[in-house]
């Protein structure tokens, strides 16, 4: 439920002007029912000044009828003027000065591990300008030798869903403009919930790369089969052996 501008005042003046019950008063201001009724007693917001909801349109005389003439009315707010206020502003995200000095740093990290993200989605990820993104996409950037790629997440300068919801667009416009991809660039289009739920890929050692290939011919292998093992050719001794050793 929306709750009416200066309320502790706007309980005041209800309090003061009607026969609404406390629980009314206190559902429609958002306080506690014993605040409410401590401000009948004197006991709170003594010296505050009542504001009156119906001259500054938040509430009808006829729905403060209605409440008084049945306790379980609740008050609904006409306007609510805490709603209302400027235009959305466009722009880059506003960033605060204690971080401002890490932004390159996140920059250059997304430049680097997702190089498919536009200088728009950068831009409004970190809240800076495309001339610096540039700057840094062709490492002309003043300090460019004393940056390093930092996850902009972990500086605090964007949330994790964020970044995953431009990653998942940057992947669709790819796809959509049939632009052909390999397994690093597939890497990281990726959200960080969907690599975290992949399964390792299997990897050949490198002591035996080369050999996942390897197969034994069919004449080897018919020849293997060919070849019955007799236990008795591992005692034989070569023949004559034993005439040989006689004087």
């Amino acid at each position: 439920m929306a709750k009416p501008i200066m309320a502790k005042a706007t309980a005041v003046w209800l309090v003061d002007n009607t026969t609404l019950t406390f629980k009314q008063v206190a559902d429609f201001c958002e306080l506690h029912e014993l605040e409410v009724q401590g401000i009948a007693d004197g006991d709170v917001a003594a010296g505050v000044k009542g504001f009156d909801p119906i001259a500054n349109n938040q509430l009808t005389a006829d729905e403060i009828e209605k409440a008084e003439a049945n306790p379980l009315h609740k008050l609904k707010l006409k306007f609510n003027a805490a709603a209302v206020g400027e235009e959305k502003r466009r722009g880059p995200r506003y960033t605060p000065l204690s971080k401002r000095q890490d932004r390159p740093n996140s920059i250059l990290w997304l430049v680097k591990f997702h190089p498919e993200l536009t200088d728009g989605q950068i831009a409004k990820l970190v809240g800076t300008t495309k001339p610096t993104i540039q700057s840094i996409r062709e490492r002309t950037h003043w300090n460019i030798s004393n940056m390093q790629p930092i996850d902009p997440v972990a500086l605090g300068l964007c949330k994790q869903s964020e970044l995953d919801a431009a990653v998942q667009k940057a992947a669709k416009t790819k796809a959509a403009e049939g632009t052909p991809m390999d397994d690093d660039e597939r890497r990281k289009l990726l959200s960080t919930e969907q690599s975290l739920g992949m399964e390792p890929e299997p990897r050949i050692p490198s002591a035996i790369s080369g050999l996942e290939t390897f197969s034994l011919t069919e004449d080897d292998a018919e020849e293997k089969q060919e070849e019955p093992i007799d236990a008795d050719s591992f005692f034989n001794l070569p023949e004559g052996g034993d005439e040989d050793e006689q004087p």
